[in-house]
């Protein structure tokens, strides 16, 4: 009995923290086979779940009360099943991408010029242009007027142009209409979108080889999740545009000849924003088509093809409905030389937070200045501009 007793005394902590004398601990090796049996069975039913969707809700309350809404809340959400139009417009996307991109010494840059009549700077885009012969050529949309010209290299070179609304699909109808004729040229190999406003901003050397030899398209592109941004979604654009891959941007682009394509070629997502993109579709969104099409399409189709960001400089600090123009007193080589240096572009969204952020500008992996061309500059800056134009794209 002593030695019993003596035993029960060395154990006395242990038995006391026991429920009963009769107390039998689980091995802690068949406590874990049972906790790995139950989360296998979980997983198991979580991953059927997903893959096989349910048809019944009566096995949905084997796990919750509130039937299969809470499990399909709290499960990722199952990858959307294409329609017919949308597998065949991504099969030609992805065909008409994978084409081999060939820059030759006749490789030509297109100027699509987007304006109303006249444009009032066809003098200072002679100097730009003069001496390059067969590295360019050139495409005016006039909605309004017939241009008159100044230039040798503008005259005889408009489309076939109808009017356009500012903030309608009109807009969109008039940029695919400047490529369609663009591409109808085989050598044309990067085409660029302008305004009667834009003036360039470098030398025809620097701008040719910074378009011609870059791996991405200049697309602006980005994620505005206020008001005027995503926003401006509509509901009718689903299921083939989700809210969250909705994207807005400047206009006015330079791409390459695959991107060219596919732009022209897009009837799909092109007829959502023809149809939904404008004031008054769906309560009081006011959506501007050339705001929202080009960004949201390529951000579906092919987000790593662009550089987010454009190669046109636009000054929004005023906040308005429409960006700064510069004078004539505005316009100094020190204004010029700034616009040139700038290597970052910002970013302010319109949810009310006022928080600016700022994206580098990369060059095929380079940080390099962002911007190849300038706007909104008034006609009477002409002059000023023809006097300076010598010094400031000769900057490196």
């Amino acid at each position: 009995m002593k030695a019993v007793k003596g035993w029960l005394l060395g154990r006395t902590s242990y038995t006391q923290s026991l429920p009963g004398a009769r107390h039998h601990r689980t091995p802690p090796t068949k406590k874990r086979v049972w906790i790995i049996a139950v989360v296998s069975l979980i997983t198991m039913f979580v991953i059927g779940a997903y893959m096989f969707p349910h048809h019944r809700n009566s096995a949905c309350y084997m796990f919750s009360s509130n039937g299969c809404k809470a499990l399909t809340d709290w499960l990722p959400p199952s990858p959307r099943e294409f329609s017919d139009d949308e597998i065949a417009a991504r099969v030609v996307i992805s065909e008409m991408l994978s084409s081999p991109r060939v820059i030759e010494k006749t490789s030509k840059i297109a100027f699509m010029f987007l304006t109303p009549g006249t444009l009032p700077f066809e003098k200072l885009w002679d100097l730009f242009l003069e001496g390059h012969e067969g590295k360019f050529s050139v495409y005016i949309h006039a909605s309004k007027d017939t241009p008159v010209h100044t230039s040798r290299y503008f005259l005889n070179r408009e489309i076939r142009s109808d009017e356009v609304i500012w903030g309608r699909i009109s807009m969109i109808d008039a940029e695919r209409r400047l490529l369609t004729n663009a591409l109808r040229d085989p050598e044309n190999q990067q085409f660029v979108l302008l305004s009667d406003s834009c003036v360039p901003l470098r030398s025809f050397e620097y701008m040719y080889n910074y378009m011609m030899y870059s791996n991405v398209s200049y697309v602006d592109c980005f994620d505005d999740p206020g008001p005027h941004g995503t926003g401006r979604h509509m509901d009718h654009m689903l299921p083939e545009i989700p809210k969250e891959d909705f994207r807005k941007g400047a206009q006015w682009f330079s791409m390459k000849r695959q991107h060219a394509v596919i732009t022209v070629a897009d009837s799909l997502y092109y007829s959502k924003f023809r149809d939904y993109c404008r004031p008054g579709v769906e309560s009081n969104k006011n959506c501007i088509a050339d705001e929202h099409y080009l960004p949201t399409f390529f951000h579906m189709l092919d987000p790593g093809g662009i550089a987010n960001w454009t190669v046109t400089y636009v000054d929004w600090s005023e906040k308005k409905w429409h960006p700064r123009t510069y004078m004539p007193n505005d316009v100094t080589h020190e204004l010029l030389k700034n616009l040139t240096s700038i290597d970052a572009v910002s970013r302010v969204t319109s949810d009310g937070t006022g928080e600016v952020t700022w994206t580098p500008c990369m060059w095929n992996g380079i940080k390099r200045p962002c911007y190849l061309f300038g706007r909104k500059f008034h006609a009477a800056t002409l002059n000023k501009l023809i006097d300076l134009f010598s010094n400031y794209t000769s900057m490196a």
